[in-house]
């Protein structure tokens, strides 16, 4: 049986958050659920689901706003968070010096706390004048073939 999909967003302008809710409408025969970092309780995780990590960077490398009450959270409680799998997608701007290292910040966090990253890390390039949706939804594809 597949684990139900928990996609948490981070987002400073809302292109995560889009790109969260094109991903779960690309698996509405999946059990699933798109959830606001800031709306997440960092003690809910749990093994049975798989997490999907969307998070862009704001300023000069800087986790977004709407990520930042999760990763204090995840700092300040450090829960155990050994069985947990998940993969991340960043958004950034490859003309900023730390392209996309908000959804690194993350990352990093959730490893350090045991969590395990699967599957290629995506990534979405605003340089590039396109919205991320497109992309997000096909790397999850690749992601959740295996879960």
């Amino acid at each position: 049986m597949s684990k139900k999909v928990v996609i948490l967003f981070g987002t400073e302008s809302g292109n995560a958050e889009f790109a969260a809710e094109d991903i779960a409408a690309e698996i509405s025969g999946r059990d699933s659920e798109v959830v606001d970092m800031t709306d997440f309780d960092v003690s809910d995780f749990t093994p049975e689901n798989f997490y999907i990590i969307i998070s862009s960077t704001h300023g000069e490398g800087e986790l977004p706003s709407g990520a930042v009450p999760f990763f204090e959270a995840l700092e300040s409680d450090a829960p155990d968070l050994a069985g947990i799998e998940y993969a991340v997608f960043g958004l950034g701007d490859s003309s900023y010096e730390n392209y996309s290292r908000g959804s690194e910040l993350i990352s990093e966090k959730l490893t350090e706390l045991g969590a395990k990253r699967v599957g290629e890390y995506g990534r979405h390039d605003a340089d590039t004048g396109t919205l991320p949706n497109a992309g997000a939804v096909a790397w999850s594809k690749d992601i959740l073939s295996a879960y």
